[in-house]
C-alpha cells in the first residue's frame, strides 16, 4: 500500500478495516509486533518462529519480537493472543497440537482455537521419525512389529508428555501395527530422547528437524519416518508405508506451524499480514534453512489453515479417546 493510500485511509477512519491497517503501518517504527511461542526458547517451534521473525521483520520494515510463553500445555500463548487487541502487533506462532490435539484432551482449556482466534497464515509442515536404541535387535518397521507381537507388552515408547503429538502419533502406529507397548511420559523431548540414547528406553518418535542430529551422529537408529513419502534430510529412512504392513498403508501423521491473531481481526488485515508472511517464507535463505531442518513447505490463504485444524482436530478426537490432562 503507497504511504498516500495510507494517509488517506487513517484520515477517513470510516472503516474497521482502514483503522486496523492504519495501525499496523503507523506501528512501523514504532511498537514492535510480538510474535508469541507456547514452548521454551531452544526447541523447534521457538527456532522456526526466529527464523520467521527475522524475515518477516524485513517485510513489514518493523521489529518483529519473539516471546516464548511456557505453560499450560502451550496454551498460554494462545490464550494471551485470543484476549489481545486485533491490530496485527500481536500474534500467536502456534504448533499444530495445541490446535489439534489438546482441545481434546485438556479438561480446563482457557480458550477455544476455533472460536476464539483469526486464522492469517500457515508456515510449515513437519513430520517425525521413529528412533529406537542402537542395541534395539530391529532394524525395520517390519521386524519391530514382529518382535512386539512375539513379546507383547515389552516394548515401551518415551514422548515429550501425555497427549502430545508425538506420544499419540505413536498410540496410533501401534494401534494400525496391531501391537501392544506401553507409553512413557517425560517432560519434554530432549530428556525423552537421553533416555533412548542410554537404553533406558526402546524408542520414541520425535520432529525430523531435532532427530535428524542424534540420527547422522549415529547416536540413535532411525526405523522409519511418519510422512506419505521420503524425507529429504533423510533420504535413507523409509516412510512406514513402505513397510506393507496391513493398516500402515497411507500412514501420514504429521504437524504443521500457523500464525494466529486474535478473534474479531478484520479480514483485510489478515490479508495484508497473510501477504507479508508468504513473501517471507519465500525468500530464498530462509527457504534454504527450513528444507535443510527437515521441514516442507505449506504456504498459502488463510483458510487453508483453517481447513487442515478442523480436519486434524477431528481425525484426533477419535485416537484420544480416554486421554485427558490438566
Amino acid at each position: 500500500m503507497r504511504k498516500l493510500s495510507r494517509r488517506i485511509l487513517c484520515r477517513t477512519g470510516l472503516a474497521a478495516a482502514a483503522l486496523a491497517l492504519c495501525g499496523l503501518a503507523q506501528a512501523q517504527g514504532g511498537a514492535p509486533m510480538r510474535l508469541l511461542v507456547g514452548y521454551s526458547a531452544g526447541g523447534p517451534v521457538d527456532q522456526a518462529a526466529r527464523l520467521l521473525s527475522v524475515a518477516l521483520g524485513k517485510e513489514l520494515n518493523q521489529s518483529v519480537i519473539v516471546e516464548n510463553k511456557p505453560g499450560a500445555n502451550a496454551t498460554l500463548a494462545g490464550n494471551e493472543v485470543s484476549r489481545a487487541k486485533a491490530d496485527g502487533l500481536t500474534l500467536w506462532f502456534a504448533a499444530s497440537p495445541t490446535i489439534t490435539i489438546t482441545p481434546n484432551v485438556m479438561r480446563k482449556m482457557q480458550f477455544d482455537p476455533a472460536k476464539d482466534l483469526t486464522p492469517v497464515a500457515p508456515i510449515l509442515s513437519y513430520y517425525n521419525v521413529l528412533v529406537v536404541n542402537n542395541d534395539e535387535p530391529y532394524k525395520t518397521t517390519q521386524e519391530l512389529v514382529n518382535y512386539a507381537k512375539a513379546h507383547p507388552g515389552k516394548l515401551a515408547y518415551a514422548s515429550a508428555g501425555v497427549g502430545g503429538s508425538n506420544h499419540l502419533g505413536a498410540l496410533l502406529f501401534a494401534k494400525r501395527a496391531g501391537i501392544e507397548m506401553n507409553h512413557v511420559p517425560y517432560k519434554g523431548n530432549a530428556p525423552a530422547m537421553t533416555d533412548v540414547i542410554g537404553g533406558q528406553i526402546n524408542m520414541m518418535l520425535d520432529i525430523i528437524s531435532t532427530a535428524s542430529t542424534y540420527i547422522n551422529s549415529g547416536k540413535v537408529r532411525a526405523i522409519a519416518v511418519t510422512s506419505p513419502k521420503r524425507n529429504a534430510s533423510l533420504p535413507n529412512v523409509p516412510t512406514f508405508a513402505e513397510s506393507k504392513i496391513d493398516g500402515l498403508q497411507g500412514f501420514d501423521v504429521g504437524g504443521w506451524y500457523g500464525v494466529y491473531g486474535p478473534k474479531g481481526m478484520v479480514p483485510e488485515l489478515a490479508a495484508k499480514l497473510n501477504k507479508a508472511i508468504n513473501a517471507a517464507l519465500a525468500q530464498p535463505e530462509l527457504k534454504k534453512k527450513l528444507v535443510d531442518l527437515g521441514y516442507d513447505d505449506w504456504t498459502g490463504a488463510p483458510q487453508l489453515l483453517a481447513d487442515r485444524a478442523a480436519k486434524e482436530r477431528a481425525m484426533w478426537s477419535t485416537v484420544t479417546q480416554g486421554i485427558e490432562v490438566d
